[in-house]
Order: structure tokens, then sequence, then C-alpha cells
């Protein structure tokens, strides 16, 4: 084999595809915010995509409107990711409907409001810790030996936070610290056996849950305005951004990339809330 045929693929034979074609994508908490603009954007690039979520059915209208079928192109389980047995049953359901996985995205996961270590509490950092971090781990083990026979790929969605760490969210910080550990130890066992394991770590993004925050300030317009100056470029991220970061890490476009942390960030790290 010359090195010429040993390293061509479709972008090098010129192949026209959808760079997600024919693939299967799950995605936990993929019924709103970061979740469902992940759905959206797999759709988008032709897979087919099992939402795993306490609310799965909130994503069906959203993926409707984009012209997609809620009927082929998805399928919805119900599912608590902080329950092993529930998230197992949901996972094994997708795989009987789909008859394979090729990509798993870990976003299920939640940022509780600012608090001091003083008044976090032991149960809340645990249960925390269960659905931001335990639930990843979960997933990764539920999927890796469908991943090993399709040479898929998984992102854990962490956050900016676990890179830099947060005023006033030391539980939240914690867990996305984890995540980022979890996705480079699993980079290294998983590598062998064709599997490809990455992090993205967003800074803001608009969601429904930052407006959920930002309704409990006094001036909910000059709270965003805030966030949205935290970032060089100006603006908050939209969850399609994040989606097209998680697309790309799920393609054969980064074949050659895993073990990283992608930090779609509009320039934040580089000077954070200036």
């Amino acid at each position: 084999m010359d090195l010429i045929e040993r390293y061509s693929d479709d972008y090098i034979t010129g192949t026209r595809m959808k760079k997600l074609s024919q693939k299967v994508i799950l995605v936990t908490g993929g019924s709103k915010g970061i979740g469902l603009g992940c759905v959206l954007t797999c759709l988008k690039y032709g897979a087919r995509v099992g939402i795993l979520s306490l609310e799965s059915e909130l994503a069906a209208a959203e993926v409707a409107k984009a012209g997609f079928s809620t009927k082929t192109d998805i399928f919805m389980a119900e599912c608590d990711v902080r329950a092993p047995s529930d998230f197992q049953c949901a996972f094994e359901q997708a795989l009987t409907h789909f008859g394979k996985i090729d990509g798993l995205i870990n976003n299920a996961g939640w940022h509780p409001p600012a608090l001091e270590i003083e008044d976090i509490s032991v149960e809340d950092f645990e249960n925390l810790v269960r659905l931001n971090l335990t639930s990843s781990f979960l997933g990764c083990k539920l999927a890796v030996p469908h991943l090993k026979k399709t040479k898929g790929a998984i992102v854990n969605m962490s956050s900016e936070a676990g890179l830099i760490g947060q005023p006033a969210a030391a539980a939240y910080a914690s867990t996305k610290a984890g995540q980022l550990g979890l996705t480079k130890a699993l980079a290294l066992d998983l590598a062998p056996h064709g599997v490809r394991v990455n992090a993205v770590c967003p800074a803001g993004v608009m969601t429904p849950l930052m407006k959920d925050w930002a309704a409990t300030e006094y001036d909910p317009e000059a709270a965003l305005k805030m966030v949205d100056e935290w970032h060089p470029i100006g603006r908050m991220a939209t969850p399609g951004e994040m989606g097209e970061v998680c697309a790309f890490l799920l393609s054969s476009e980064a074949s050659f990339i895993t073990g990283q942390t992608i930090c779609p960030d509009g320039g934040a790290t580089l000077g954070y809330r200036r």
C-alpha cells in the first residue's frame, strides 16, 4: 500500500457526501439549548439522531419546523441520565431502533445558581456530580462496545468553567473539569480501537437556561448584555454554533483529533470578564 492509497479518503477522492450521512448519533439532554442545537445540526449533515432526555418531546416541534421527520430522522426516549437503569433502558431502545451507534454527545447537565462553597451542601454537590459527570461516564460505558464496532466518536459537553474556573461555582466547575479528565483517559484507552473522544468547552451560550438565569436578575436585558460583553467577539454563542463544533468532531473531518479540549468561546478565555 503506497502513501497516497493509505491516506486517501472521501475528501481526497472528491466524493461529495454529507459528513454525517448514514451515521447514528445519540444526544443526551437533546430537547433544548445546546443539546437541541446539536440535534438539529447533526440532522442537517445527514445523521439520524436519538434524543435521550427527560423532555424529549419538546424537540419534536423544532425538528419538524426544521424540515426533518419525527418518524424516520429521530428517535425520542424519555430518560433521566441520573438513574443508571433509566439511562440504560433508553440507550437500549435507541440501539434497537437504529441498529447501531456511530456517535455520542454527552450533553445533559445543569448549572446551579451561584453559591459560595459554605452554602453548597454535600448532597447538592453529589447530585450535581451524578448529573454532570457520572452520566457522562455511564454514557461512555454504554456506548463504547458499540462504537468499537463502528469506529465512532464521543463528544463530552464540558464548559469553559472546567478549564479556568468560575466564581461561586465550585461544584459546577468540579464536575466540568472531571469531564475533561474522563475525555483524556478514554481517548488513550480507545485510540487502538479507532474510537475518538473529545470535549467541547463553551463559554456563554444563549439557551433557555441562560434566559432563566437572566430572569432572576433585577434587569434581565442588562444581565444578558453583561454576558455578551464577557466575550471579545461581542456576543454569546448560539446552540447551533456549538452543534457545528460537535458535528465536526463526530465526522471524518476530525479523524486525527482525539483527547482534545475544544473551546469555542468567542475569545472569552483571552480576557475573561473584562
